[in-house]
């Protein structure tokens, strides 16, 4: 590392003796010089994160969390700039540090856990380098820095840390990673930590151990936690008080349990809205959205940043710029800057909020069906197998949705279904009644055009050089053979479909927010009229508001065309929501299959019940948490008899080790492959709620 050494850094946390709050942060203003002018992100920000605490922050994307969380570390990019307030960590004012002091404090007082831990470690450098390190920068001796990276790799859960110091990152998996990102932020004993984002991307069940880690370190150090998220029932289970940035103002602050129970901002109403409730489909209505976008920084001069958006804004509102209202709640005072926070709850809804009309009840014809798919890989000597033997059928207008941890073959067996991998031998896919070929390759032109993708990532997906019209008008050409006045009518169809405004066709994507340019991704999709959609985790980078947009516009398009979806997704609550049936893959099989009611009510397959028991929920109520021992199995040698016994917190006996489980019927096109009879699977689950 460059700059001095170790022993040179000043001691930083003279403080942790005292009183002074972990984090103090008064009347911060942060501005971005952009264009020959400068705009404001932040605006008169002052909030406390006390010893011991832990605070979330949370708004939709561009409101300026991750740039407080910069600003805290005095890491603001070239064009960045404090121009008002004070930032405090353990009562040192940050502002008045000089580069020794200032290197002091990131070493041994404050940490940061980024949101992408691939990126935040070096692929060159050994998982024993990158952690001793930073054990090194705080006064370690090389040999000293080794022996305590173990132990705090044993700390953050990782069963076997000399195999893993060996390693070099990409051999570890998102949540490995993630630990060990952990470990690293841990290794100064911080006054504080900051977490941004630390779970996007992570299945339910290493989200729910990287969770109850973070928790168990909280009550063993004593760390403070500046926990930023868009996930609203995340820091519902992890944060004692949570603040709401809109625009660059803290619009709310109270006790998590009071904000999320008693919302007293309409903002924060609409957030908590937008989410997909616990039993709750598409066929019950359409999600609640908040109108209209962000404010571009320093935009809105006068009044209430919120006005252009509120359903409740008056012309007070848009004059006068409501000042923190305080008011007391059950577990301590809550704030809300709005003029009119005593009926924030009666926030009208969404004027499209309509019941979307019901599944019709008569017979559907099958859109694809596959019979018995498998991919096997050759890796290095090894063979590993993805995908085994799964077979399923899909009806046109329906919904698969799956489910399964990282590595548990989801996007393999997409891939085989949209012909980009070959499968083994043997298997077998049908379109629309007539034989597919494996390959896209030899698929017809109708036969493409009829199996698209929307991807997870749209900045991958999309040329960053082209324009929208560009991006569309090429799909145009490409799958629907339309060329000048029938192409420009189809184009402005179909961004109309996907309620994309006409103002940004001359725009270029990296000009467009998340959710415009995931509605550009879902346009080139549809641009053929598909018969059959894959949507790859279409929404896990997205804040909740831009989120159900999109839920409600995959719905709506599904609605309006009878297209059907394989949707991919680890957040539960979404699958529930857009799903008609769900499939849980495990090791590149099928556990469960089922409706989608019928697969969260249960009866449910050991590994099913264990993966919804890892969801936390808004109002901070779930099934008891059932943790699965180990990590997942190597595809290349997966265990005997039932491939999920190793981890079963439900397994049997012997039986379970050598022999492959019956396929149970739970009634209703509902199949659990288990040895456990169904009838005592469901007395089981009942017993455990």
């Amino acid at each position: 590392m460059n700059g001095p050494p170790p022993s040179a850094f000043p001691t930083f946390g003279a403080a942790k003796g005292d009183q002074a709050d972990a984090l103090t942060i008064i009347g911060l203003t942060v501005a971005y010089r952009s264009r020959g002018r400068e705009r404001e992100v932040l605006q008169d920000v002052t909030l406390r994160v006390q010893r011991g605490e832990a605070y979330g922050l949370v708004g939709e994307s561009g409101c300026g969390k991750s740039t407080a969380a910069l600003a805290v570390l005095r890491y603001l990019p070239r064009n960045g700039r404090v121009k008002a307030g004070r930032i405090a960590i353990a009562g040192r004012d940050v502002a008045s540090l000089d580069a020794d002091a200032l290197r002091g404090m990131r070493a041994n007082a404050v940490s940061m856990v980024y949101q992408d831990p691939g990126r935040a470690l070096n692929p060159s450098l050994t998982i024993a380098r990158q952690v001793s390190e930073a054990f090194e920068v705080t006064g370690a001796s090389a040999d000293e820095a080794l022996s305590r990276t173990a132990e705090m790799l044993r700390r953050v859960r990782i069963a076997s840390p000399e195999r893993v110091m060996e390693s070099y990152p990409h051999q570890l998996s998102g949540g490995m990673q993630q630990r060990v990102v952990i470990a690293m932020a841990l290794a100064c004993n911080p006054e504080l930590l900051i977490l941004d984002e630390p779970t996007t991307g992570l299945d339910a069940t290493v989200e729910a151990e990287v969770l109850d880690l973070i928790a168990q370190l909280r009550a063993e150090l004593g760390t403070a936690v500046l926990f930023i998220s868009h996930n609203l029932a995340v820091i519902g289970r992890m944060c004692d008080r949570v603040g709401v940035l809109y625009a660059g103002k803290l619009v709310e602050e109270g006790a998590t349990a009071d904000v999320f129970a008693k919302p007293r901002h309409p903002y924060t109403v609409g957030l908590l809205r937008c989410l997909p409730r616990e039993g709750r489909g598409k066929e019950t209505g359409r999600l609640d959205t908040i109108p209209g976008s962000l404010p571009l920084p320093g935009s809105i001069a006068q009044g209430c940043i919120f006005a252009p958006r509120c359903k409740l804004a008056d012309e007070r509102c848009l004059k006068d710029a409501p000042p923190p209202y305080r008011v007391a709640s059950a577990h301590g005072g809550q704030m809300a800057r709005c003029h009119y926070h005593e009926r924030a709850e009666t926030l009208p809804r969404s004027a499209d909020d309509a019941p979307m009309p019901m599944t019709d009840g008569g017979h559907r014809p099958l859109a694809l069906s596959a019979r018995n798919l498998s991919k096997t890989f050759r890796v290095g000597d090894e063979d590993v197998r993805a995908v085994q033997d799964v077979s399923l059928d899909l009806v046109q207008g329906e919904t698969l949705g799956l489910v399964g941890e990282s590595g548990s073959g989801k996007t393999t067996l997409a891939k085989l279904l949209l012909g980009l991998v070959s499968p083994d031998k043997g298997a077998s896919l049908e379109l629309d009644g007539a034989t597919l070929p494996e390959r896209v390759t030899r698929r017809s032109e109708e036969q493409v055009k009829s199996l698209q993708i929307v991807f997870q990532n749209p900045d991958s997906a999309l040329n960053r050089a082209h324009s929208v019209r560009r991006l569309i008008a090429r799909s145009l050409s490409k799958l629907a053979a339309l060329r000048g006045e029938a192409k420009e009518e189809r184009l402005h169809t179909l961004t109309e479909a996907v309620r994309l405004p006409e103002r940004y066709l001359g725009a270029r994507t990296r000009q467009l927010s998340g959710g415009l340019k995931q509605r550009v991704a879902i346009a080139r999709a549809f641009a053929g009229d598909p018969r059959v959609v894959v949507c790859d985790e279409p929404t896990s980078a997205l804040d909740v508001s831009v989120q159900a947009a999109i839920l409600n516009l995959l719905a709506d398009l599904q609605r309006e065309r009878r297209v059907s979806y394989v949707f991919i997704s680890h957040d539960l609550h979404v699958v529930r929501y857009l799903s008609d049936r769900i499939a849980v893959l495990y090791l590149g099989r099928i556990m469960e299959i089922g409706r989608a009611a019928a697969v969260f009510d249960g009866p449910q397959h050991p590994y099913t019940e264990a993966l919804l028991s890892s969801v936390p929920s808004i109002d901070g109520t779930h099934a008891k948490r059932i943790r699965l021992s180990g990590e997942l199995p190597s595809a290349a040698n997966p265990p005997s008899g039932c491939v999920f016994h190793t981890r079963c917190p439900r397994k049997i006996g012997e039986i379970c080790e050598t022999e492959t489980p019956p396929c149970r019927d739970a009634g209703d096109g509902h199949a659990i492959h288990c040895h456990i009879p169904v009838d005592e699977l469901r007395a089981l689950q009942r017993q455990a709620s």
